[in-house]
């Protein structure tokens, strides 16, 4: 089990290095938000698991903390996104695709 356990714990330190790399190189505040969220997310659920495996005893706490983790990151990721869409954060100029304003537009019809 403690084999598995380091395996799953180094998997998500990796999802956690990735994160933040990503965090570092994408170019604008919205890039950097789904990076940080979705291998931060995975990457810190990994490691928690991987240390409840490794320590048997642990294993329903660190399950806990998991799960909290999969609920709360999402939702603080959201508040951070929607917050700079309020506040006119611009997008970088090489972003593809923009749709706030179609869907601006579609809020204010409703």
């Amino acid at each position: 089990m403690s084999i598995h356990g380091a395996i799953i714990t180094g998997i998500g330190i990796m999802f956690l290095f990735l994160g933040n790399l990503g965090i570092l190189r994408l170019p604008d505040v919205y890039n950097r938000v789904q990076a940080g969220t979705k291998c931060t997310t995975l990457g810190a659920f990994l490691t928690i698991i991987g240390v409840g495996i490794m320590q048997p005893g642990w294993f329903w706490k660190t399950l806990i903390i998991a799960v909290f983790i999969l609920v709360t990151n999402p939702i603080s990721s959201h508040a951070i996104a929607r917050a700079s869409l309020k506040a006119k954060v611009s997008l970088c100029d090489r972003s593809v695709v923009d749709k706030t304003e179609e869907f601006e537009r579609y809020r204010e019809k409703v």
